[in-house]
């Protein structure tokens, strides 16, 4: 019996099928591992963005 692309969609679980609300904790161990993910598959991206964040903080945050 072959299916039809209506009832394939019907069983197919998508994310906001889903209404469970992610716990704090939850959202930041995911974003974690996002920046992980991008920094392995970008180092140079990576690394330009960490010397632009630390240049801006020190020249906001100047301890002298």
């Amino acid at each position: 019996m072959a299916t039809t692309k209506s009832q394939h969609n019907s069983t197919h679980h998508t994310p906001r099928a889903n209404s469970r609300q992610e716990s704090p904790k939850e959202m930041t161990r995911d974003l974690v591992e996002y920046l992980n993910d991008y920094a392995r598959q970008h180092p140079a991206g990576a690394a330009l963005a960490c010397v632009g964040v630390g240049f801006i903080l020190g020249w906001k945050l100047k301890p002298w």
